[in-house]
């Protein structure tokens, strides 16, 4: 081996520096300044944003429950719209209902009162048809004996030759 020897070793050599936030000797420093900014940004979130989004949820809640009085509000217009059109359509049912009763009830005063009408006039027609009947029988039996009677003459005259009187001829056949 000769005078001038190289030694390799697989070491990296140590740099100075490197990352900060790995490097242990600025710890103390980076927790100093971990805590006083989160302490200011706490502060700027409790004080200034803190309200806001309280303001923005308030006001949000707000509508929201303005919204709600304001359904019930409607629904309870609708309840008493509804509640109205059934007692105008119950009233306009019973209204037609007697309507229809009225009407029902005058038609049938019309029909009894056509019914009596024809009844009477029904009885009327009997009554003069059986006044017909009667007058037509007994002219009938007034022609009958009439014609026994003619009869009766002309039987006698053409069988004996003799001449008989009506009254006698009435007699003869019993009338």
């Amino acid at each position: 081996m000769g005078e001038h020897a190289t030694i390799a070793t697989t070491e990296v050599p140590k740099k100075e520096g490197g990352f900060p936030p790995f490097d242990t000797t600025t710890f103390p420093s980076q927790f100093f300044w971990l805590a006083v900014t989160f302490a200011v940004l706490f502060t700027v979130v409790w004080k200034v944003a803190g309200p806001r989004i309280k303001g923005t949820i308030a006001t949000r809640r707000s509508a929201i429950n303005g919204a709600i009085a304001e359904a019930a509000k409607a629904r309870e217009a609708a309840d008493a719209a509804s509640a109205a059109y059934d007692r105008a359509l119950a009233a306009a049912r019973a209204k037609a209902n007697g309507l229809a009763e009225e009407t029902r009830q005058g038609i049938n005063v019309e029909i009894a009162k056509a019914k009596t009408e024809g009844e009477a006039q029904a009885a009327a027609a009997m009554a003069a048809a059986d006044a017909r009947i009667e007058a037509t029988r007994t002219q009938a039996k007034t022609h009958i004996a009439d014609s026994a009677r003619d009869a009766a003459i002309a039987i006698v005259a053409r069988l004996t030759g003799e001449t008989v009187t009506a009254d006698e001829a009435t007699k003869a056949v019993g009338g």
